[in-house]
């Protein structure tokens, strides 16, 4: 009771005395900023507390926080290592065009399909079963329609649940991109045909009956088979080839990495090439000093100092290995620049043939080691930014006894097919004896692997029949 009264009283004199309430409050704020105070001194007084290694005790606690501070801050800058305003503007305008180059990621096929099915009126079930089929396409493969609509189905299903996945697909099927959810070549085109194509007819007839015809250009064929001539086949054709075959490959997201030249070429007044290195990060590595006057002040423990001449050791090799590196690359590219001067001047034609043997002997280091220093390494030109490696390939003799790159070969087998009567394409025989006539000694066999590198047809595949016909 003596308590209650009292905290009754106590009570009542805040009531009628606020100030007092405030007081206590303002007392103890004060306290707690005091101790807070307190805490944050005693922990700037610790981190400002001077490093003294101890002798006596070894030092070891202290020379490790010694280096841990020392390795982000450097006790000097080397002026001589610091690039100029203008190569820093060099350098940062090359950085700029490569991310300003920089493909952003598009809208995937999923999501561009999906987006129309969900502004269609569909049931729940069936628009669950269109977004699983949905799921199953792949923009690679062109938006076809792979597995079987069995397989997309669950465990136990009856007849009325296929009749679903085929109620889903053809609405599937009549999403944009036309054609997409195909089962096969013939189907992707047939969905893509509409009332608006000029010979519709003839264009349906070519796909559903002769499309393997039409691959190899087999045209008397096809004017036998379906009384058409070979202008009504070849009008059906142009046609037919406004088609996608593959059409969901533009959402392919197909990875292409951004390459960043390791060097660049400069030209001269005199129109010289002088090959440049790009700086990189390494190029500002160097020893700290502060380690260096450990070595000589007195003052390191002689365990400490064994510990620091290792890692200096170890420094100076990361050094000069990257340094000799940087020369070896830089001393191979120019000497293929050199080498090459021909097809910076004047093209891709007059690239001339190359071996790794050769810059290896002017550069006396093994072939290995150009190998090594090539690889994935390119440089940026006027010509573009290319790969060192693409300087090095064989070729041939011409009766003249010049060295001739294959890749001039292949432009020459170009030229030819470009300007012969496409009534009566060349062979490959007769493509070897031409390019034989210019002085360019090479097998039947030879013609026939550039031009499928090329993606050129074969004179069957090439041959124009209509000009056949306007010629009787």
């Amino acid at each position: 009771m003596a308590q209650a009264a009292l905290d009754e009283k106590i009570e009542q004199e805040l009531i009628e005395n606020p100030a007092l309430e405030r007081a206590d409050e303002s007392t103890t704020n004060e306290d707690a900023s005091k101790n807070t105070l307190d805490v944050e001194k005693e922990t700037k007084d610790v981190e400002q507390k001077e490093l003294v290694v101890d002798e006596d005790k070894g030092g070891e606690d202290d020379f490790e926080r010694l280096l841990n501070l020392d390795k982000d801050i450097p006790d000097h800058f080397d002026e001589s290592t610091r690039p100029s305003s203008n190569r820093i503007q060099e350098s940062g305008d090359r950085q700029h065009d490569l991310i300003a180059n920089i493909v952003d990621r598009g809208e995937t096929l999923q999501n561009h399909l999906n987006a129309q099915l969900h502004e269609m009126d569909l049931a729940p079930d069936l628009l669950k079963m269109c977004e699983r089929i949905v799921s199953s396409l792949s923009a690679k493969d062109g938006g076809y329609l792979k597995v079987s609509l069995n397989d997309l189905l669950p465990p136990n299903s009856g007849p009325d649940d296929l009749e679903l996945a085929e109620e889903a697909l053809a609405h599937v099927q009549q999403l944009d991109p036309a054609g997409v959810g195909a089962r096969d070549l013939c189907e992707c085109l047939l969905l893509q045909l509409t009332s608006d194509i000029t010979n519709l007819k003839n264009v349906r007839t070519l796909i559903v009956n002769h499309l393997e015809d039409l691959q190899h250009n087999r045209m008397p064929q096809i004017e036998k088979a379906t009384g058409l001539t070979i202008e009504e086949i070849k009008d059906a054709w142009d046609e037919l080839k406004r088609l996608d075959p593959r059409p969901a490959s533009r959402f392919a997201d197909d990875f292409v990495p951004t390459v960043t030249p390791d060097m660049w070429l400069e030209v001269g007044e005199d129109g010289e090439y002088t090959v440049k290195m790009e700086e990189g990060p390494t190029r500002n590595l160097y020893i700290s000093n502060y380690y260096r006057q450990r070595l000589t002040n007195g003052q390191a423990t002689a365990e400490e100092k064994e510990f620091i001449k290792r890692k200096v050791t170890a420094a100076h090799w990361l050094i000069e290995s990257i340094e000799q590196r940087r020369n070896t690359l830089t001393r191979v590219a120019q000497e293929i620049v050199n080498h090459q001067k021909a097809y910076f001047d004047d093209g891709p034609e007059f690239l001339r043939p190359l071996k790794m043997e050769q810059i290896a002997e002017k550069v006396g280091v093994a072939v290995t080691t150009v190998s090594r220093a090539v690889d994935q390494k390119w440089i940026e030109t006027h010509r573009g930014i290319l790969p060192l490696r693409m300087f090095f390939m064989g070729g041939t003799t011409t009766d003249d006894g010049e060295d001739v790159a294959w890749n001039k070969i292949r432009i020459e087998l170009q030229k030819l097919i470009d300007g012969e009567d496409k009534s009566k394409p060349y062979s490959d025989e007769e493509i070897m004896q031409l390019l034989k006539n210019q002085g360019f000694a090479v097998a039947r066999r030879t013609v026939s692997k550039y031009r499928e590198k090329l993606s050129i047809p074969s004179s069957r595949q090439r041959r124009d029949w209509t000009k056949k016909k306007k010629d009787k």
